[in-house]
């Protein structure tokens, strides 16, 4: 599933690619990637718009557009799910089996595709009232990571998961900060001290710059040999290395040894989500500050 750093980098590629197009044409296949709107509603809002700009809050792409009859601007969402993508693709081109809503743009098309029909785009923005700080950003603090854990009997780990906690974290990066941070993934939030918070703070922070400095987990190709034009796979930026999955700690790596100690990578379940961490390194013993870990 696209955490922050892969839909960071998406709009990234995309923004410059869409900004002043027109909607001209709005074909959609799978109409339930739409709800609660409905085809005619989701096409009479956004055919003919003009895209003004795109941004990211959490996981949610933020797309802004001018609507054909010069109201004010108008925002609406899309949200990958599990296994969406948005690229940009040549008029002409084969349609991928699918392609769930695709956007003519005259000499290029936005096409939204999703084999599990997961994924949203939403006229209404409601969504984003009820997501917390961005990791990134001034307001996501340790005085604030600290009070927000201190009630929360949840496992670390799954509280790293509440959108209304910290916007943007997914299992990945969940999983990789922890090991960072030294902190056992199955221990209740409250139990977290504030050096350990701390910690914790410090290394969500650096999985998530640098996932996004590399550009993510899975490698991004721009090129026509897929047949999709300029297809963006979620991942890494052109320049970044092949194996940058193999940068990543813990997270899909059990039974395979430890980066830092040696020990066995292990594999449990928290939330009907795989979790993955250290044994050793996680043990849950006082360590000096690591600052993101080494």
């Amino acid at each position: 599933m696209p955490e922050l750093p892969e839909v960071e980098v998406l709009v990234r590629h995309l923004a410059p690619l869409l900004e002043g197009r027109v909607i001209r044409r709005i074909v959609i296949r799978r109409a339930r990637v739409l709800r609660p709107a409905s085809v005619k509603q989701f096409t009479q809002t956004l055919q003919g718009a003009r895209f003004t700009g795109l941004s990211r809050r959490g996981k949610y792409l933020v797309f802004t557009v001018q609507p054909r009859d010069g109201a004010g601007l108008r925002t609406w969402l899309g949200h990958l799910g599990m296994t969406g993508r948005f690229y940009v693709a040549r008029p002409g081109q084969p349609r991928p089996k699918h392609a769930a809503v695709v956007f003519d743009l005259g000499r290029l098309e936005l096409v939204y595709e999703d084999p599990r029909y997961f994924g949203r785009l939403l006229l209404d923005t409601a969504p984003l009232l009820r997501l917390g700080p961005e990791p990134l950003g001034p307001q996501f603090t340790v005085a604030y990571l600290h009070q927000a854990l201190r009630w929360s009997a949840q496992p670390i780990k799954v509280k790293l998961l509440d959108q209304s906690l910290v916007a943007g974290i997914g299992n990945i990066y969940a999983s990789e900060a922890l090991f960072r941070a030294r902190i056992p993934p199955q221990w209740a939030a409250r139990r977290l001290q504030r050096d350990q918070v701390r910690r914790l703070w410090r290394a969500i922070r650096a999985v998530l710059a640098e996932a996004i400095a590399w550009g993510s987990t899975v490698p991004l190709n721009f090129g026509s040999g897929a047949g999709h034009g300029d297809l963006f796979y979620f991942g890494r930026a052109p320049d970044a290395p092949d194996y940058y999955a193999e940068r990543l700690r813990v997270y899909d790596r059990a039974g395979r040894p430890c980066h830092r100690c040696g020990a066995t990578i292990r594999r449990t379940v928290q939330g009907a989500r795989s979790t993955y961490f250290c044994p050793r390194c996680q043990a849950g013993k006082r360590v000096d500050d690591v600052r993101g870990g080494a």
